[in-house]
């Protein structure tokens, strides 16, 4: 094998990060797809026996939230802290839940993933 100058070297390499740049960039999308998937079966297991969790499903009792609606009335992208610290609601039926922090992070990402209105502000009540 024949070493190579520095200028040689530093081009060769350069190509080869250029080549591999739209690997890097899948590699984060796959990764947010694992998350949202991840996600997607945490509130089914969780939440599907209630509430509307998909893009489509309609909940069980007519005053629980359908999910893909839910940036109407909180700012979804931060109840990752209210997830992992613990969430309850107003409603006495429905229990307290707790995720560790990589859980409540996929749950957002799948909540992020599925809302009607993302840029929605939140009513106030």
């Amino acid at each position: 094998m024949v070493p190579l100058s520095r200028p040689v070297a530093l081009i060769a390499v350069l190509a080869m990060l250029a080549l591999a740049q739209p690997v890097l960039a899948q590699s984060g999308a796959a990764r947010d797809r694992v998350l949202i998937q991840r996600g997607e079966a945490l509130l089914r297991q969780h939440c599907a026996l209630c509430h509307g969790v998909g893009r489509d499903d309609a909940s069980r009792y007519p005053n629980a939230p359908l999910f893909r609606e839910l940036s109407r009335r909180y700012p979804v992208d931060v109840l990752e802290e209210a997830l992992a610290e613990g969430f309850t609601s107003g409603h006495p039926a429905m229990p307290e839940f707790v995720f560790s922090a990589e859980r409540a992070a996929a749950i957002v990402a799948y909540l992020m993933s599925i809302q009607v209105e993302p840029r929605a502000r939140p009513q106030r009540r």
